[in-house]
Parts: structure tokens; C-alpha cells; sequence
């Protein structure tokens, strides 16, 4: 059975509170989950359990300003300190389940998050998988867009940006249970995360050449907050010569909580299981 587990680290920017999802059995890899903006890791319970049931460790943090973690709330504080974040998670990971395959989970900010991590240095993993990642962000005109240095620089907790929760998913009950649950951050984002988002697609987009780890990148093509071109650029741009896209037809934002989920979460396990490569 799977055993759930909790535990803290002080991390940059702060506290960083994390949870796993361990096999009870033998434990063939190890995933780092890195979730998106405004929300939190317990909202991957089912696909922690999921993995795990397929013999994978899975361990997710809370970024700083998010769900049990500190900081200010919705405040990242830097994309850079966050991907610090998750290669300590994952040197946990790693100490606790040694000499197995280990890989990096992210979603939409989270995707970005590890995009950053995979290319500003080599990695060691088997490989990394990317839902909805936000290369190509719509979000803001070109004055708002001129403006984010300065605000996130002055005034980084001012709130700019509301996100619909509306378009994260086609099924009503997810929409619901995000709108209610407490751990989400329900109000505008604050300039510092959305400058951040924006400076690393940039940096990310430009670097993409850099990477080389296996990908798996998975994107609904109706997803409104983060378009689904930003997966064609990694297609076109990246210098990983194993890369798998995956397109679901009509999917909104959250592709692991669409009323298709276990189809996509079938995916992900076989992709993570052709990759269980001795490191």
C-alpha cells in the first residue's frame, strides 16, 4: 500500500514544506512533483497515488508562498531560488531511495520551474515531463509587460493578475473543489511571481538549445492559460534528441484533472517506465 509522508526543509526564500507518496513494495524510480502557481502539492494526491501504485516514489513541495510552505502568499520570490528548491527536494528524494532512476514532474508554472532547472546546468535524471508549460504566455499587454521589472522590483506583493479558475478543467466538481479549497491562493497574483513567470519563458525559450535530458511534454489544446504554442516551441527548439509530445484534443489547463484523466495519467506511467534506465 502506499504510505503517505510529510516533512520540512529550509529552503531558499524560506520554509518549504513537502509530502510524498512511497510504495509500500519495491521502489523503481523516483518522481520530484513540481506544482503550478497559486495552488499546491496536495492537489496531486491522485496522481501521487497513481504513480505509486506503479512503484514510483513520488515527492512534491509547496513553493515558497504557497499552500503550507512560508513566505508571502502567491509570492514566489525568484523562479531561481524555487528550481533550488526542487533540486534539494530531489537530492532528498534520492538519499531516501538511492541508486534508482529519478525524474521531474512540473506543471504549468511548476513545468517552467523545471525547464529552468534542466537548462541552466546539466541535470541528473532519466528525464523530465512538462504539463501545459507556459513558454508562450498571452497574459498582459506590452505596457503591463514593460512594467514588471519595476512593479516586481517596488512593489512585488501589488496584486496584477487573476487567473479563471474556470478554464483549469471540463469538469465541474475539479473547478469547484479549487475554488474552495483553502491551501489555493484565490486572489490576483502578485507583480514579483508574474514578472518571474515572464523573465523565465524568456530565459527558458531562449536556452532551449541546452535541453538534452529525455522529455515528455503533454498539453491540452484548448488550454487558455497556457497556450498550447508553447509546446510546439519545445518541439521545434530543444536539443533533446528523446523528446515525446503528447496533444489532447480539446483539454483545458489541467490535463491530470480532466474527466480524462486516468487516459493521461496511463501516459505519463508508460512514458516514466520506458525510462528506467540504470543512471
Amino acid at each position: 500500500m502506499t504510505q503517505g509522508e510529510t516533512g520540512e526543509f529550509e529552503g531558499r526564500g524560506g520554509r518549504v514544506f513537502w509530502r510524498a507518496w512511497v510504495p509500500g513494495d519495491r521502489v523503481r524510480g523516483v518522481v520530484t512533483l513540481v506544482h503550478g502557481v497559486g495552488e499546491h502539492s496536495g492537489r496531486y494526491e491522485h496522481v501521487g497515488k497513481r504513480l505509486a501504485d506503479n512503484g514510483f516514489a513520488v515527492y512534491a513541495l509547496d513553493h515558497i508562498g504557497h499552500g503550507r510552505s512560508g513566505g508571502r502568499r502567491a509570492n514566489i520570490d525568484s523562479v531561481d531560488g524555487a528550481a533550488d528548491n526542487v533540486a534539494t527536494l530531489l537530492d532528498l528524494a534520492s538519499e531516501r531511495h538511492p541508486g534508482v532512476p529519478r525524474f521531474v514532474l512540473g506543471h504549468s508554472m511548476g513545468s517552467l520551474i523545471t525547464l529552468h532547472l534542466a537548462t541552466r546546468a546539466p541535470l541528473d535524471v532519466a528525464g523530465i515531463a512538462l504539463s501545459g508549460p507556459p513558454l508562450d504566455i498571452p497574459a498582459g499587454n506590452a505596457l503591463q509587460r514593460a512594467l514588471a521589472p519595476a512593479l516586481s522590483r517596488w512593489a512585488p506583493n501589488l496584486p496584477v493578475l487573476q487567473l479563471d479558475s474556470s478554464m483549469i478543467s471540463r469538469d465541474p466538481e475539479v473547478v469547484r473543489a479549487y475554488d474552495t479549497d483553502p491551501l489555493v491562493f484565490h486572489g490576483k497574483l502578485p507583480a514579483r511571481t508574474g514578472a518571474e513567470i515572464l523573465r523565465a519563458a524568456a530565459t527558458v525559450s531562449a536556452r532551449l538549445d541546452r535541453l538534452t535530458v529525455p522529455t515528455l511534454v503533454q498539453h491540452g489544446t484548448a488550454d487558455a492559460l497556457a497556450a498550447p504554442s508553447s509546446a510546439d516551441l519545445i518541439e521545434q527548439r530543444a536539443g533533446a534528441k528523446d523528446l515525446t509530445v503528447i496533444r489532447y484534443p480539446d483539454f483545458y489547463h489541467e490535463i491530470f484533472n480532466e474527466p480524462e484523466r486516468d487516459a493521461v495519467l496511463g501516459d505519463l506511467v508508460g512514458w516514466l517506465e520506458k525510462h528506467l534506465t540504470t543512471r
